[in-house]
């Protein structure tokens, strides 16, 4: 698999185009020009808030590359039927199990933290509907992704082969532990809040890598950067304020140093 076509199919690359300093993109024709224009202008808002959020991120705008994936991705099909027409509205929306599906502003601040070269291999902690894996499936080699939750691990597996992840690969497990088997891993992704970053997860992190993950307690948590340095020293970076659901800990954990 090509490391610059890591996404779906074999489709000839969309049309770019400048627009007010964000990118837009003219799909092919056989996609609904609709669903093409509100995933503009989805990007249009992610910029914009990319601007506004500097001071806490460092970040005034996102690569290109992470952009140019938000721009392709279909939301809409990670969404349920009744909301697709709600599918790029810049903020989460329920997906069943009582989860969401996170916002697209968060989806590419986090995407573009870590920094993810062509040719990572990347773990994502908490696959949901299978939206954000497929979001780094457009910008890494292989990507494995773990969700305590059969129903949700199950329909994301099925969406993302449906739209030819080939890429991306699902596990139902509690993604506390990751998923050793693989790692370690160029760059980790937890979608899932934890007390503290969870040592199994620490050891997966190869040298030289970045993680992201929201920490802290339920009411006041907060998006943390995770680097590992090639001599193995960790460090932490807390960025933003955020809200995520709670990632599953083993019992007792909670709380200990």
């Amino acid at each position: 698999m090509s490391n610059a076509a890591a996404g779906p199919g074999s489709a000839p690359a969309p049309e770019r185009v400048a627009k007010r300093g964000a990118w837009f993109y003219n799909s092919g024709a056989m996609e609904d020009a609709l669903f093409v224009n509100l995933r503009n202008q989805m990007v249009a808002e992610i910029a914009a808030e990319a601007a506004l959020t500097v001071q806490y991120t460092g970040r005034a705008a996102f690569a290109e590359r992470v952009m140019q994936a938000m721009a392709k991705v279909p939301r809409h099909e990670f969404v349920p039927a009744e909301l697709k027409g709600y599918g790029y509205l810049n903020r989460p929306l329920p997906i069943g199990c009582d989860k969401t599906v996170s916002q697209p502003f968060i989806v590419a601040l986090m995407t573009d933290l870590l920094d993810l070269a062509p040719g990572d291999t990347a773990l994502e902690i908490g696959s949901g509907a299978g939206y954000q894996a497929a979001v780094l499936a457009e910008l890494v080699r292989e990507v494995y992704t773990v969700d305590i939750i059969a129903e949700l691990a199950q329909g994301a597996e099925k969406r993302l082969q449906q739209l030819k992840y080939a890429n991306v690969s699902v596990r139902v497990a509690n993604g506390y532990y990751g998923w050793a088997e693989h790692g370690p891993y160029d760059k980790i992704m937890v979608t899932a809040a934890c007390e503290l970053v969870p040592p199994p997860l620490i050891a997966q992190l190869k040298p030289g890598g970045r993680m992201i993950i929201p920490t802290g307690i339920a009411e006041r948590q907060t998006l943390t950067l995770v680097g590992k340095s090639p001599a193995g020293k960790v460090s932490t970076q807390d960025l933003l304020p955020v809200r995520f659901s709670e990632l599953e800990e083993p019992e007792g954990m909670a709380g200990m140093a």
